[in-house]
C-alpha cells in the first residue's frame, strides 16, 4: 500500500500558495523542478526564487507503506519509486508558471491550453541513500534536463536538510513582502547566515555539523553506532502496545512514540528543565519501577554520539519482566517512552553544548549564532524543548534555535530544489555522466572530499542572472 502526502494536506493551499510568496510577475525568477528518491519517499517539487523570496508552486510525495516489515524495505521502496515518479512529474508540470515572456522558453502541457515556463534547470538527489532508489530520481532528472535542454544539478541529500531553514526564511520573506508591499524585503540576507551549527538527525544519520559556507561543512560529532531516528523507531516498536501499532497504519514510528508518550502534547512536558550542569545530567532518575536509562560516555567529553543504549536498556527491562512472569502496564510503557526520549535527547544536547563550548574557546570568530535542527527527528517537539532548555541553562541563550516546519523536516523535494538553487547560483552544474552515490560525506576533510568531492561537478562560466 502507498500513502500520498501532498502539501495541500500538510499545509492548506501551499501548492498553489499565493499566501506564501507572490513573486513580482513583471520579473522572472529562477525556476526548477526537483526530485527526491533517496529512501522510501518519492517526491517532486516546482520551486521559484526571485531575489531572496521563494514560492513553492508544487510539492507532493508518495511514501511507500512498509509497515508489514516494521521498517524500510529497500526493494519495496524501489518499486514504489518506479511506479510513482512519472505520474508525480506529470502532475507537477501543470503547476509550472504560465509563460508571459520569452515564449521560446516554454512547455506545452497536454492537459492545459496555456504555455508553461520551462524550468531553468532540473535537480535531483544524487546521494547518500539507497543506490538503486537514487538512480530512479537521478536518471529521471537527467532525462528531463536533456529533453528540455537545460542544466542538471545532482544534490547532496544531507546538505539539503541543513539548508532547509534558509528555504523557510525565503518563504517567510516573500510573505512579508506581499503583506507590506516592501520590495526591499526580498533583498535582505538569507538566514541563517554562515557560519551556523546543525544537528542532522534522521533514521539513517545523526551528526553535528559546522557549516562555514555552502560547500564547507565540518562534521564535529556523529554517531558511532545507531542513528537517533533508528533507535527511536526500534524503541517505538518495543514500547507501544502491538494493537496500537497495527491500527496506526504508519511507519513513522518516532512520531508514534512521541504521541504515545505525550498524549496531551506540549502540556505533558511544559515543566521540563535541563540539568544545570554536567554533574546534574548523570544523577539517575528514580521511578516506581526501579529501572533507569544510563547515558553513554558519562565521564567523557568525547564529541561522539551513541544511541544503542536505548535498545539494550529496553531489552534488559523487558527480559527481567518476562523472567519474573510480570506484565508491563500501560503507565509504565508511557514512562519508558518518555525516559527513552529524554535520555537520548539530553545525550544529543549535552554533546552539542560541548561543541559550542569548544568553539567559544577558539575565539569570537569561531562562535556561531544559530543552531539548526533538521532531518526527520527535528519534527519532534520534545526534542526542541530539550535543546532550547539546554542552551538557556548552559550559557548559550544567545544562540538561536531553528527548525523547519514538520512537513519540511522529513524527506521532500522542496529542500532538494532549494539546495539545487543555492548550488546553481554558485555556478555549479552536474554533468550527465554522474552516478548515484550510496555513501557521500558532507565534510571535505574526509576521504571522499565532501560535497564537491565526487566526479561530475562542472563550474559554469556564466551564473544565472536575475
Amino acid at each position: 500500500m502507498l500513502s500520498r502526502v501532498s502539501t495541500s494536506a500538510l499545509r492548506k493551499g501551499l501548492c498553489t500558495a499565493p499566501r506564501w510568496s507572490l513573486l513580482p510577475r513583471s520579473r522572472r525568477g529562477l525556476l526548477t523542478l526537483a526530485i527526491e528518491t533517496s529512501c522510501d519517499d518519492t517526491s517532486v517539487a516546482i520551486v521559484e526564487k526571485e531575489s531572496n523570496a521563494v514560492q513553492i508552486h508544487f510539492l507532493d510525495k508518495v511514501t511507500c507503506d512498509t509497515s508489514a516489515y516494521q521498517g524500510i524495505h529497500p526493494v519495496v521502496a524501489l518499486e514504489s519509486h518506479q511506479e510513482n515518479i512519472a505520474s508525480l512529474v506529470h502532475k507537477a508540470l501543470a503547476h509550472l508558471p504560465v509563460a508571459k515572456h520569452e515564449k521560446q522558453q516554454t512547455i506545452n502541457v497536454s492537459s492545459d491550453s496555456e504555455l508553461r515556463r520551462k524550468p531553468d534547470f532540473v535537480c535531483a538527489t544524487r546521494g547518500p541513500g539507497f543506490r538503486s532508489n537514487l538512480f530512479v530520481g537521478l536518471d529521471t532528472g537527467k532525462a528531463l534536463s536533456v529533453a528540455w535542454q537545460v542544466p542538471f544539478v545532482g544534490v547532496h541529500h544531507m546538505q539539503a536538510h541543513l539548508l532547509t531553514p534558509r528555504l523557510v526564511s525565503c518563504m517567510n520573506r516573500g510573505q512579508t513582502q506581499e503583506n507590506s508591499q516592501d520590495v526591499t524585503a526580498s533583498e535582505q540576507p538569507i538566514t541563517p547566515e554562515f557560519p551556523f551549527l546543525s544537528i542532522l538527525a534522521s533514521g539513517g544519520h545523526t551528526m553535528l555539523v559546522k557549516s562555514s559556507s555552502l560547500t564547507d561543512h565540518e562534521i564535529m560529532a556523529s554517531t558511532v553506532d545507531r542513528a537517533l531516528g533508528e533507535a527511536l523507531d526500534k524503541a517505538s516498536r518495543e514500547i507501544i502496545p502491538p494493537f496500537l501499532l497495527q491500527t496506526s497504519k504508519s511507519t513513522m514510528y518516532g512520531k508514534l512514540l512521541e504521541e504515545f508518550a505525550f498524549p496531551n502534547g506540549k502540556a505533558d512536558y511544559a515543566d521540563y528543565q535541563a540539568p544545570k550542569s554536567r554533574h546534574d545530567e548523570l544523577i539517575p532518575r528514580e521511578n516506581p519501577w526501579g529501572w533507569s536509562f544510563t547515558e553513554p560516555w558519562a565521564h567523557s567529553r568525547q564529541l561522539q554520539y551513541s544511541f544503542c543504549f536505548i535498545g539494550s536498556t529496553l531489552a534488559r527491562i523487558f527480559s527481567a519482566r518476562e523472567a519474573a512472569g510480570q506484565t508491563i502496564s500501560h503507565e509504565e510503557r508511557i514512562a519508558l517512552a518518555r525516559e527513552a526520549m529524554r535520555t537520548s535527547f539530553e545525550h544529543l544536547a549535552s554533546r552539542t553544548i560541548m561543541a559550542l563550548e569548544s568553539l567559544a574557546k577558539q575565539g569570537p570568530e569561531k562562535e556561531v549564532k544559530t543552531l539548526v535542527v533538521s532531518g526527520g527527528v527535528a519534527a519532534n517537539q520534545f526534542l526542541m524543548t530539550v535543546l532550547r532548555s539546554f542552551l538557556d541553562a548552559r550559557g548559550f541563550g544567545h544562540v538561536g534555535l531553528v527548525a523547519p516546519p514538520p512537513y519540511l523536516c522529513t524527506d521532500n523535494a522542496a529542500m532538494i530544489a532549494w539546495a539545487g538553487m543555492e548550488m546553481f547560483e554558485a555556478g555549479w552544474r552536474t554533468n550527465l555522466t554522474s552516478r548515484a552515490i550510496r555513501k557521500w560525506s558532507l565534510d571535505p576533510r574526509e576521504g571522499d572530499g565532501g560535497v564537491l568531492g565526487p566526479f561530475g561537478w562542472e563550474r559554469a562560466e556564466d551564473h544565472f542572472v536575475q
